[in-house]
Formats: structure tokens, sequence, C-alpha cells
């Protein structure tokens, strides 16, 4: 049995607890209402909405306005949100608590996606320390007025040789974060090669409030590795959940002391999928729900023996009536491809040479300058 993740707003201790010491990290274009109600059926944790921007929100952008959707099994609400001007977060804040009645706000300083980062944002934030501590004490006064916590995630750092994640935990801590979540990887990484996970039970030791894990965890038995291995509070599963929303089952049984694993065959798999697409549906409608299943699609199915047309007929779908047609196809008995366990999902690609950053970005850690109406434009899919 581990220990439930409490978070703690200033003015409210364990604002929010959540039994399962397990966080969906959010995704663009994957972690919808839909996606995160599909999990939450699945086993328990604390799912969030994938990442919007601040200045969208503020201004009233009906994109963003549309991503702010909640399932209905979502009694816990956690948003994580992106900005660059501490003013600018904190009335992103204030409308995330008073008008979408959000509980949990999470902090993005750990996209490593080049349009972030040549304006400031994301991952590379964190080397200024000083806009770094201005945001996080703007964003949790804020959030703090609505007894709500706040939270981050970020980076080890920049590359190997401008790390920032021991002085963002420092400062996080003394802004009144209620945790901070560690992907054990640099901007430089993206998500090549291997996470570090000695850097997360570093940044434990360094820290008072709890440190959340994140990196290379594909099944439940690495959550329990990294939990024990590092001391962190709780994990952060990103890609590891990819096509396999089961994997919180996993890891609700794991963190409670169970020792099972599912094993879906196909056609579990199938019914899955089935009930993804019923959610989209209902969420966008069904054209919009159908087309954005596609992209599921090759997950969903990884390593089970699914022909090459019916793969392809699946990624085209347009209709739960034709969806219903091509998973009546499939092998219902095959068993579950048990040789992609513990293998990564999604996207992985190279370590980047260098680091797209503003002009003179690592003159310093503190005094930058930045033009905060074009940093935080054109930062969908971070």
């Amino acid at each position: 049995m581990h220990a439930p993740l409490v978070l703690d707003a200033p003015s409210r201790p364990a604002a929010v607890s959540v039994d399962v010491p397990v966080v969906l990290a959010p995704m663009a274009g994957i972690t919808n209402a839909s996606y995160r109600q599909l999990c939450l059926e699945q086993g328990a944790g604390l799912y969030v909405c994938e990442m919007i921007t601040s200045r969208g929100l503020v201004v009233g952008d009906h994109k963003t306005k549309d991503m702010l959707a909640f399932a209905p099994n979502e009694t816990v609400r956690s948003v994580q949100l992106y900005g660059v001007d501490p003013a600018m977060m904190a009335e992103a804040t204030h409308i995330l608590c008073e008008q979408y009645r959000v509980d949990h706000v999470d902090l993005n300083f750990g996209c490593p996606v080049p349009k972030v980062t040549r304006k400031g944002g994301g991952g590379v934030l964190p080397w200024k320390r000083d806009r770094l501590e201005a945001i996080l004490r703007a964003t949790v006064e804020a959030a703090d007025a609505h007894g709500v916590p706040v939270t981050m995630k970020t980076r080890k750092g920049i590359d190997d040789d401008h790390l920032t994640y021991l002085d963002a935990g420092r400062i996080a801590e003394q802004a009144g974060c209620a945790a901070i979540a560690l992907h054990g990887r640099t901007v430089a990484q993206a998500y090549s090669g291997h996470a570090d996970w000695d850097s997360i039970a570093a940044l434990v030791e360094h820290v008072d409030i709890p440190v959340l894990g994140n990196g290379d965890i594909w099944e439940a038995s690495d959550a329990l590795a990294m939990v024990e291995g590092t001391g962190c509070a709780g994990v952060v599963v990103g890609r590891g959940c990819l096509g396999r929303p089961w994997l919180f089952a996993d890891l609700a049984d794991a963190f409670t002391g169970g020792t099972s694993r599912a094993l879906p065959t196909l056609g579990d798999v199938a019914a899955v999928v089935r009930r993804h697409a019923e959610l989209l549906a209902v969420l966008m409608g069904e054209r919009h729900g159908l087309t954005d299943l596609r992209k599921h699609m090759a997950w969903y199915f990884k390593g089970f023996p699914v022909g090459g047309d019916l793969r392809r007929s699946l990624a085209m779908v347009s209709s739960l009536d034709e969806l219903d047609a091509l998973l009546a196809q499939l092998d219902q008995d095959a068993s579950f491809p048990e040789g992609e366990l513990g293998r990564p999902r999604g996207r992985q690609g190279s370590p980047r040479h260098k680091v797209v950053l503003p002009y003179g970005w690592l003159d310093s850690t503190s005094g930058c300058e930045l033009d905060l109406s074009e940093a935080e434009l054109d930062t969908s899919g971070g």
C-alpha cells in the first residue's frame, strides 16, 4: 500500500487528495475529456486536461474554451496552464477557478517543442530564475484565493550543461507550490534516450514538497520501481498509456498492493476502442469524434494480428457504424502481444544538437527581456 497524493494550497491543507498517487500527464491532442473519462473508468488517479494557454483563456479564444470540457466522472477538475507573463497567468488562474470550478492547476515548464522554446517558454523558462519565481508566486496567490493548489512540471534543464531542476524545486517550494513533477530528461533530449531517475531522487532530497516522477513508465512495475528507487510521492504517466487506458487499472492495483496485470484480448481492446469512440462522439459529434479517434488506432492495435488493409481502414474510420463493421472483422480471441510490454510507445525521435532559444538566453539566469505578447503565441501542440 502506498500513501495517497495530497496537494496543499497555502491556505487550505489537503485541498486535493488522490487515493492512488498516479497522474495522467496532459498530452496535446490526446487528453481531452473523452480520453480522461476513459482512463478514469479504468482506475483511480488524477487526470489533467491537455495544456491551455493563459493568453488564449484571458482573451476568450474559442478553441481554448472548447478544450475546457470535463467528463461527468471528473470529481477533481485538473488543468495544465502555460504562459510566461505573471499577470496573465494570475488572471487566467482566476478564470479557471471562478468560471470552470477547477480544483487543481498545473503549470507547464517542461515543453521541449522549438516553437515554444524559441520564445523562452516551456522547458527553457526555468533558466530565468526570476521569471519562474514571479510566475509561480502570482499563480499560487491567484489560486489560493480559491483554495486551489498549484503544481508545476519541469525537466532537468535545457541540456546537461544547463540544469535547472534543483533551483526550480527550491523556487517552487518557496512560492507555495503543492508539488513539483520532474521529467528526467533535458529539453535537448526531448523524448529520446532514457529518463534519468537519479535526478528525481536528487530532487526528492532537495525539497520538502512532494515530488512526482515522470519518464519511462511503461508498466505498473515501472511506477513501483520509480517510487521505491527515488522516494518520489507518485508518478506522472504519459506515453505509456497511449492505446492502453487499462494501464490505470494495473497502476491502481499495484499501488494498493495487488499483483494483477491486464492483458486484454483483441476483443477486449475492440470494446475499449468502441467506448472511446462513443465518448468522442458525445464530446465532438460523431464525424469529428471518429476523425479524432483515428490517431489512436495504431497505438491500440500495436502488435496484434491485424491485417494491413484492416489497419488502414480503421485509420480512416468516419462513423460508428463503419467502426462496428471493422471491429467485427477482428479475431476477438487473439491474445495480447506480450512482446509489447515494457516497450516505449508514442514519439521518441532523436536528441536535439541545439535547443532553439531566444537570443542571449544563456547569458544570465535572470533579467530576461521578452516580448510577452509574442512569447505566448502559437503554443498549441506543446
